[in-house]
């Protein structure tokens, strides 16, 4: 019986949760499936899998052969890909993980787009703001802010640096009055990111002048879309990557303020795994969302660091006031 086989139902069953649907996803009847996982644990002499008529789980033995043969798998499919059509038509699933923010700003609206290039291909979006271990996660593409990896194994590919900027509702600076100066921060409810690196201390220059302000948040959240919900409400000033409050800036529900003074950008960069074929699936969607920020960012979001230069058409809209 097929050895690679095996291990493909048996990760196919900790990848579903079921052996039917893995079953399902390899074309093949339960009860051949229910074989092939059976003798896998006949040869190794071990329980991978324990099941009850309502679920199954991984043993620990199972854990761990789940980690390694992920890698094998993985680099088999590379070998196919290397000789076959794949290459030019990539097929198969694309696991993908970015904020919940940029999956909705960005991946989702650019999807129908990618899947008409590529219609063999599906993705699967996982939101979230801390990162993943990609083995552990099953992560094809990382979307993340990290400008480093503490992984040599991971490659970081830089998309651009995003500007910030500091906003809240009209009815916030009615009751509040608008801060004039950064030191007026430190009397403001803020609202506060608290995944940024040192959330707590703001970093504004203007020109040659540059000060830092400590702040006490109102509220802090891991999420940039609990904390933008605050801000139309009213709760306070939020401080937030240009594309997540752009449209409520245009409807009016948010007014940016000292905008003569410049937040430090935020790097965003796409991670994968280093290996010596890069899946096409994961080169070719790479290459997609950079080529379509570049090409189509609204006006000023986006800056090439290398060049000092917006990127996409037109620059930071000053008249917003």
């Amino acid at each position: 019986m097929d050895r690679l086989l095996q291990l493909e139902v048996f990760s196919k069953t900790a990848e579903f949760g079921s052996l039917s649907k893995a079953a399902e996803s390899l074309r093949m009847s339960n009860a051949a499936a229910s074989r092939h996982l059976s003798a896998l644990e006949e040869r190794l002499a071990v329980r991978l899998i324990e099941r009850n008529t309502r679920r199954l789980w991984l043993t620990e033995a199972g854990q761990e052969l789940l980690q390694r043969c992920g890698t094998l798998l993985s680099e088999f499919a590379e070998a196919e890909d290397a000789v076959s059509d794949r290459a030019l038509s990539p097929t198969g699933m694309l696991r993908v993980t970015s904020s919940l923010s940029f999956a909705m700003i960005y991946l989702a609206p650019m999807l129908p787009a990618f899947r008409a290039l590529y219609p063999k291909l599906n993705v699967q979006i996982v939101t979230a703001n801390r990162y993943p271990d990609f083995i552990e996660a099953g992560i094809d593409v990382a979307i993340r802010t990290r400008e480093h990896e503490p992984d040599s194994n991971i490659i970081v590919r830089r998309i651009g640096q995003m500007r910030r900027v500091l906003a809240a509702a009209p009815s916030y600076l009615a009751s509040h009055g608008r801060p004039k100066q950064p030191a007026d921060l430190a009397h403001h409810n803020m609202l506060i990111y608290n995944l940024a690196n040192d959330p707590y201390s703001l970093r504004l220059r203007k020109g040659s002048a540059a000060q830092t302000i400590r702040i006490t948040p109102t509220l802090d959240s891991n999420d940039g879309q609990v904390i933008r919900t605050a801000a139309v409400a009213g709760l306070g000033i939020l401080i937030q990557p240009l594309y997540i409050v752009k449209a409520d800036i245009q409807a009016g529900k948010l007014k940016p303020i000292l905008m003569d003074w410049e937040l430090p950008l935020l790097t965003m960069n796409i991670a994968y795994q280093n290996r010596t074929r890069l899946p096409a699936k994961i080169r070719v969607f790479s290459d997609f969302v950079v080529n379509q920020i570049r090409a189509n960012s609204e006006a000023g979001i986006w800056m090439d660091a290398a060049k000092g230069e917006a990127l996409g058409p037109g620059s930071f809209p000053v008249s917003w006031r």
